[in-house]
C-alpha cells in the first residue's frame, strides 16, 4: 500500500503527468516501484472498499491523474461519483480554475488550474461534432463584419471572404459562450461552418469526458449565460436568419437534473423604444451586453449596436419568481463598466457586484463594486496592473474564488497570468498605487508599496488568446 500511495508524494507533479490525453486518461509511465496486485478485488489490500475510499477521498485532485494508472478498479473509483460525494461530506471539495483559449489556428482548448498546488492540466479536446441541421446552411458575411465589429478577428476573416464561395464552409469555430452548472462546464453555441450552432456540450471532471446535451431552442453565438438556482440561462447573442444575422432578444434556461431546456419571457429592451428617429431604430440593434446572478435574480446590462457605434441603454432584470423583466435602476444600468465591443465583465463575490472598468492606459483599469442603496458604481480597487492589448478579443478576465477577485491577463512575458486581489483591503484606497508580488507583472522600483495583487500563478500557452474562464468546486 506504501508503494501505491508514494505516488501522491513530490514525484507525481511531475511535468510528464500534468497534460491529460484526449481520450481523458493519463500517459502511462513505467513505475517499477508500484507493487500492487491488479486483480485484487480490493481498493487497498486487506482494508473495506468503504474504509479505502474514505482515504483516497482525503488526498488532492490534482493527484487523481496519476493514481488512475494504479488499476482498472481504481481508475473506476477516481471516476465515480460516489468517491466526490465522499469529500463533499468531508468538506474537501476544491475550487479549480477552467481558462479557454484560442491559438492562432482559432483551435479552442481548456486548461485547469489548481490554485493551491499551482498544478496545470488540459483538458480532452472538445468535441468537432455539428448537428446536421446545422451544417446545410449559410449567412451574411457583411452582417456579422457590421455586427461583430472589426476588431474580432472572426469578422476579419468574414469580410477577407467576401465573394468566395467555397470559403465560407470552412470558417473556423468561434463566438461559443461558456458556464458552469451543477459541478460541470458547458459550452453553448457558437460558429461552425458558417451557421450558428443549437448544440451544448458539457465536460463531466469526475469522469473526465465530455458528452452531448440537449441543443437549444435556437442557434445562438455571442450569447450571455449565468446560473441561476442551479439553472443554467442563456439570453441574446445573434441567430441566422434568411436576411443573414440577427441579435436576439429571446431567452432560454437549462435545467441540469432534468436536462431540458424552457423558454424564458423575450427581454422587452424597453429602452430602446426612447430612440428618438426612425432611422436610428432601424439602424441600431438591441444587443445584450452580459449576464450576472445577482440577489436572487438575473441582470442583464443591454446596449444598442451598430458598428463602430455603441449605445448604452441601461440593462433589464429578470425575476425568476414573477417569470418576467423589469427595468433596472438608472444608476446601474447607465454607470456599468464596459470593455472592448460593448461587453461587460462582471462577477459577484460574498454578495458583492464588482465590475472591471478598464483604461487605454496600462495599470490604470478599475475594479468597481456597485452601491445598491445610492444607485452608483464606486471604486473598489484604483489601479489594475493589466497591460494594453487593444487588439487581442479577450486582453483581460475577471472572476472570483476562494473568496476574492481575480483577473486573468498577458503578462509581460505574453503569458497567462493569474493574479488575486483582497477587496476588503483596497475598499476605499482608489489612490494607492498597486503592486504584483509572488511574480511580477510590471516593475516598481519603490518596494515599499502596498502589495495589493498578488500572481497566483502563469502559464506559457504561446500566442493563445483567452477566451473565458469558469470556476468549478469539486
Amino acid at each position: 500500500m506504501g508503494g501505491v500511495l508514494s505516488l501522491v508524494g513530490p514525484k507525481c507533479r511531475t511535468s510528464e503527468y500534468n497534460e491529460m490525453l484526449n481520450n481523458g486518461s493519463c500517459k502511462r509511465q513505467k513505475t517499477s516501484s508500484i507493487f500492487y496486485d491488479e486483480e485484487s478485488p480490493r481498493l487497498i489490500p486487506f482494508l473495506p472498499d468503504e474504509l479505502s475510499i474514505q482515504i483516497l477521498a482525503r488526498l488532492p485532485r490534482y493527484c487523481y491523474c496519476n493514481l488512475r494508472l494504479v488499476s482498472k478498479k481504481w481508475k473506476a473509483t477516481f471516476e465515480s461519483a460516489e468517491l466526490f460525494k465522499v469529500r463533499k461530506e468531508l468538506g474537501l471539495t476544491e475550487e479549480w480554475l477552467y481558462v479557454l483559449i484560442k491559438d492562432e489556428a482559432d483551435k479552442l482548448s481548456w486548461h485547469a488550474l489548481d490554485p493551491l498546488s499551482r498544478n496545470w492540466q488540459r483538458l480532452p479536446p472538445m468535441p468537432n461534432v455539428v448537428c446536421a441541421e446545422e451544417s446545410k446552411s449559410g449567412f451574411s458575411g457583411l452582417w456579422l463584419w457590421n455586427v461583430v465589429g472589426s476588431g474580432i478577428k472572426i469578422a476579419e476573416i468574414v469580410r477577407s471572404w467576401l465573394g468566395q464561395n467555397d470559403t465560407l464552409d470552412q470558417m473556423p469555430f468561434g463566438g461559443c459562450s461558456v458556464s458552469a452548472v451543477d459541478g460541470c462546464l458547458y459550452v453553448l453555441g457558437g460558429f461552425s461552418r458558417a451557421t450558428t450552432m443549437r448544440c451544448v456540450w458539457r465536460f463531466d471532471p469526475i469522469s473526465n469526458k465530455w458528452s452531448k446535451m440537449t441543443s437549444m431552442s435556437k442557434g445562438r453565438a455571442y450569447c450571455k449565460t449565468s446560473i441561476l438556482n442551479n439553472k443554467l440561462y442563456v439570453v441574446g447573442g445573434v441567430s441566422q436568419g434568411r436576411g443573414g444575422l440577427t441579435p436576439l432578444q429571446s431567452a432560454e434556461v437549462f435545467d441540469p437534473c432534468t436536462g431540458t431546456w424552457s423558454d424564458v419571457p423575450s427581454m422587452p429592451f424597453s429602452r430602446a423604444q426612447l430612440v428618438p428617429t426612425a432611422y436610428l431604430s432601424d439602424l441600431l440593434k438591441p444587443i445584450a451586453t452580459g449576464m450576472t446572478s445577482y440577489m436572487g435574480r438575473l441582470f442583464v446590462p443591454q446596449s444598442l449596436y451598430s458598428w463602430p457605434f455603441i449605445v448604452d441603454v441601461g440593462g433589464e432584470i429578470y425575476d425568476p419568481e414573477t417569470n418576467s423583466w423589469t427595468e433596472m435602476p438608472a444608476g446601474m444600468g447607465e454607470g456599468w463598466p464596459a470593455r472592448q465591443a460593448g461587453t461587460k465583465l462582471s462577477v459577484v463575490v460574498d454578495g458583492e457586484l464588482y465590475a472591471f472598468d478598464p483604461s487605454t492606459s496600462p495599470n490604470s483599469g478599475k475594479i468597481k463594486v456597485y452601491d445598491q442603496k445610492e444607485d452608483t458604481w464606486k471604486v473598489a480597487i484604483g489601479k489594475v496592473p493589466v497591460a494594453d492589448y487593444t487588439e487581442s478579443e479577450s486582453p483581460y478576465l475577471l472572476t472570483g474564488f476562494h473568496g476574492k477577485i481575480h483577473v486573468l491577463t498577458k503578462d509581460a512575458n505574453r503569458n497567462i497570468a493569474v493574479m488575486q486581489a483582497d477587496v476588503q483591503d483596497n475598499l476605499g484606497s482608489p489612490s494607492c498605487s498597486t503592486s504584483v508580488s509572488s511574480k511580477s507583472l510590471h516593475e516598481h522600483p519603490d518596494s515599499s508599496e502596498t502589495v495589493f495583487w498578488k500572481v497566483i500563478d502563469s502559464k506559457d500557452l504561446g500566442s493563445a488568446e483567452l477566451v473565458g474562464c469558469q470556476v468549478l468546486d469539486v
